[in-house]
């Protein structure tokens, strides 16, 4: 090859682009590392009702690995997703030296199980919170179903002046919900099987019922809808009296 000129001309040709190519990217990696460049700030967007931007912005320094070209996004929006009640983290540079983060919060729905909240949504996550909210027991994974029942029921008792304070779910999927009215708490056993027709079969018979005993002045605190017909219902501390002996 080095007594062929032509050769040898296209081998130096292929070496001299590969030296600039070299050159380039090692003046380019050189550059953008450079302090000019860095992120000087950090502007926040979103409703952020819990969130408290000051602690975001740390969470976002600390993470700073880089300038603006070579910031770790991924990396930041990972660390951000950690804090307390930020549902999703969104990134943006803004050339030459800000970012944008936009956050979306967690809207607190109710509590779940002993450790976790709730969201409108039906996810779960974990966040201090001392407001009154709604108790939500059940197997793990049906967080999402119990918002939506809570919904649905909730509507529905409504015109009855029952708000539901409770939804429970048995390990067996037997539903339960404890509701608060004019009467105080009302504990209403649905079962397994149905108990969306259930409850509408309760609500269409209450007034009739429940109601017409609450104006004589028996309080119920406990109905049973687990019949194929109609339903059972209890009155406080009442106690059947045995039968006498003949």
């Amino acid at each position: 090859m080095w007594d062929d000129a032509k050769r040898l001309d296209a081998f130096t040709g292929v070496l001299a682009a590969l030296t600039l190519v070299f050159v380039v990217w090692a003046g380019a990696s050189w550059l953008v590392r450079q302090p000019a460049f860095a992120i000087r700030e950090v502007v926040f967007r979103g409703a952020m009702a819990r969130v408290n931007p000051a602690h975001l912005e740390a969470v976002v320094r600390s993470e700073w690995m880089g300038t603006f070209f070579t910031m770790n996004l991924d990396r930041s929006r990972a660390a951000l997703s950690e804090v307390p009640w930020v549902k999703s983290v969104a990134l943006r540079r803004q050339w030459p030296q800000r970012l944008e983060v936009t956050i979306d919060e967690h809207i607190p729905l109710a509590r779940w199980n002993d450790s976790a909240l709730i969201d409108t949504a039906g996810s779960v996550f974990v966040a201090d919170y001392n407001g009154e909210l709604p108790q939500f027991t059940g197997p793990d994974g049906r967080a999402a179903e119990l918002a939506e029942r809570y919904r649905e029921w909730g509507i529905a008792l409504l015109p009855l002046g029952l708000t539901v304070q409770e939804v429970r779910l048995s390990p067996r999927t037997a539903w339960q919900l404890i509701a608060t009215g004019p009467g105080g708490p009302l504990t209403i056993e649905m079962g397994r099987d149905d108990p969306g027709p259930r409850l509408a079969r309760f609500i269409g018979a209450y007034e009739r019922t429940i109601a017409v005993l609450a104006r004589g002045g028996t309080r119920i605190d406990h109905v049973d809808l687990r019949y194929r017909n109609g339903f059972a219902a209890r009155v406080p501390g009442f106690r059947e009296k045995p039968a006498k002996k003949t």
